[in-house]
C-alpha cells in the first residue's frame, strides 16, 4: 500500500504540474476517503487544498474527517464560506463534535456559525457530556419509529430519511422518547405483510447504556454482543442517541494505543508518530525516563551496601544482569496478561487471590525450569568453557535459588499491582513493564545478596 501511495503521489504531482485537473479528479473519485486523506497529507502544502477542491462533495467530506487536526485547520482557514458549509453539511453530528474539540477557539466560532441552529444545539449538547463518556462519542442521528407504525410505513420512512442517519440498519421504537424496542431493516424486509405493525416485530429486550457510562466499557460491549449500534439513554431512560460500530472501534484503538504508550513508559499522545515533532516526542518521553532513572537509584544503593561482599567474591557480579532481566521479564509477563484481562472485563479486584494463586503455581513451574537450565549453563559455560574457577557448585546453587525466588516474587508483584491500581482508580497500564521492572530489580538484588551472604560468607 505504501508503494502504491508513493506512485500515486508522483502521478498526481505530474498531473498537477501539467494542469490536468480533470484527470486528477477522475483518479481520486474512485478512491475511498481514507486513502484520499492519506495521499493529500503527503503532498506539498500548496497541492493539498487544490486537490481537495477537485473532489466530489461526499469523498471530500470523508477525506476531511480522516485528516490530522492541524491539516484540517489549514483547510478550514482556506475555505470560503460556501466550501465550509458544504463540508459541514456532509458531516455527522459526532464527527462535527470531534472537529470542534480539536480546533482553536476562533476556528470553532467560524464552524458553529456555518451550521444550522438544530445542529449547533446538538453539538453543544454532546460537548456538555464528560470526556470519555458514552455521551461524548454518540451521535444523535438514528432511525426512530413510533408504536403503531406499519412495516410499509417504516420502510418508506427509512427510504426518505435514512441517508441522513449515521446508521439505519437498526431502528429503535420509542414513545415520548422512551426506548421501548428495536428491530432491524432485515426484520422489516422479511415481514410477510406491509400492514403488519412493528409492535409485533420489535424485540423488547433492548440493551442500552447511560450517557455517563465509560466509553471503553461501552466499546467492549460491541465485542461481547456483536452490536452494529448501541442506544444511549439519559438518566430518565429517554433515548438521546446511538454509538455506532465504527466509533466503538475508534475508542478501542485509542485506548489500546494509550495503554501501549503507558506500558512503554511514555505519556499518551493524540498525534500520530509521523506528525509528531522531535520536541513533542521528547516531552512525552522525558518525564518517565527521569522518573525511572531516579528510581534506579535504589538499585545502586543496594549494590553499594553489599560492596564489601562483592569485592570478596567478584564472580557474583557477573550474574546480576541475568537475574535482574529474568525478574523483570517475569513480572512484565504477568502484568501484561492481567492488564489485558482487566481491559477486557475478565478480572476484578475480587479475583485477586485467585490470580495470585494461579501466578504462584505458574511461577513455581517457570522457576524450577529456569533454575535447572541456569545451573547447567553456569557449570558448562562459566566454569568449564570459560575456565572461571571461582564459579563453584555452591555459587551456581545460590544463583539458581535466587532466580527461582525472583521469578516467584516478580510474578506475584506483576499480577497484584495492576489490580490494586484499578481498585484505587488508576490506569492499570501505569503498573506495567517499566514500573514493575524497577521494583523487581531491587527485590531480586536483595534476595540475591541475602542468600549469598547467608551461604557464602
Amino acid at each position: 500500500m505504501a508503494d502504491l501511495n508513493v506512485t500515486l503521489e508522483k502521478t498526481l504531482d505530474t498531473l498537477l504540474a501539467e494542469k490536468k485537473y480533470s484527470s486528477v479528479k477522475d483518479i481520486l473519485s474512485t478512491m475511498a476517503g481514507e486513502d484520499v486523506a492519506a495521499i493529500i497529507q503527503e503532498l506539498p502544502d500548496k497541492s493539498g487544498p487544490l486537490i481537495f477542491r477537485l473532489l466530489p462533495k461526499k469523498i471530500a467530506a470523508d477525506a476531511f474527517i480522516e485528516m490530522e487536526s492541524d491539516y484540517q485547520e489549514t483547510l478550514i482557514r482556506g475555505f470560503s464560506d460556501v466550501e465550509l458549509t458544504a463540508i459541514l453539511d456532509e458531516l455527522y453530528v459526532n464527527e462535527a463534535v470531534d472537529l470542534v474539540e480539536e480546533m482553536p477557539a476562533n476556528v470553532v466560532e467560524r464552524i458553529l456559525s456555518h451550521v444550522d441552529a438544530a445542529t449547533r444545539k446538538e453539538i453543544n449538547q454532546i460537548l456538555q457530556y464528560p470526556e470519555n463518556s458514552a455521551g461524548s462519542i454518540m451521535t444523535t442521528e438514528y432511525v426512530s419509529l413510533r408504536l403503531g407504525t406499519t412495516v410499509g410505513q417504516a420502510i418508506q420512512m427509512i427510504r426518505k430519511n435514512g441517508s441522513d442517519k449515521k446508521s439505519f440498519y437498526t431502528c429503535y421504537v420509542t414513545k415520548n422518547r422512551k426506548l421501548l424496542g428495536r428491530l432491524s431493516v432485515k426484520d422489516l424486509l422479511l415481514a410477510k405483510d406491509d400492514d403488519l405493525l412493528i409492535d409485533e416485530l420489535m424485540k423488547t429486550n433492548v440493551i442500552s447504556v447511560n450517557t455517563h457510562a465509560d466509553q471503553e466499557e461501552v466499546a467492549q460491549m460491541f465485542s461481547k454482543y456483536n452490536f452494529m449500534a448501541l442506544p444511549v439513554v439519559d438518566k430518565e431512560e429517554r433515548m438521546v442517541g446511538i454509538i455506532s460500530f465504527d466509533d466503538a472501534i475508534d475508542v478501542l484503538e485509542d485506548e489500546t494505543t494509550e495503554d501501549i504508550e503507558i506500558m512503554a513508559g511514555m505519556t499518551p499522545s493524540d498525534t500520530t508518530y509521523l506528525h509528531s515533532s522531535p520536541l513533542n516526542l521528547f516531552k512525552h518521553r522525558i518525564g518517565w525516563l527521569m522518573l525511572l532513572m531516579i528510581s534506579a537509584t535504589f538499585t545502586g544503593m543496594i549494590i553499594s551496601n553489599f560492596e564489601n561482599a562483592l569485592s570478596t567474591l567478584v564472580v557474583l557480579t557477573a550474574f546480576i544482569p541475568m537475574l535482574m532481566d529474568t525478574g523483570g521479564n517475569s513480572g512484565s509477563q504477568s502484568s501484561v496478561t492481567v492488564i489485558r484481562s482487566i481491559s477486557l472485563g475478565e478480572l476484578e479486584f475480587s479475583d485477586l487471590m485467585k490470580v495470585i494463586w494461579k501466578e504462584i503455581r505458574t511461577a513455581v513451574l517457570c522457576g524450577i525450569a529456569l533454575a535447572v537450565v541456569c545451573f547447567v549453563k553456569i557449570m558448562l559455560v562459566d566454569r568449564l568453557l570459560l575456565g572461571n574457577t571461582d564459579v563453584t557448585v555452591v555459587v551456581a546453587l545460590v544463583v539458581c535459588v535466587t532466580m527461582a525466588l525472583t521469578v516467584l516474587v516478580a510474578k506475584v508483584i506483576g499480577c497484584t499491582l495492576p489490580l490494586v491500581a484499578k481498585k484505587l482508580g488508576f490506569d492499570p497500564a501505569v503498573m506495567a513493564s517499566p514500573f514493575i521492572t524497577t521494583i523487581v530489580d531491587a527485590i531480586s538484588l536483595l534476595v540475591y545478596f541475602g542468600i549469598a551472604k547467608a551461604v557464602l560468607f
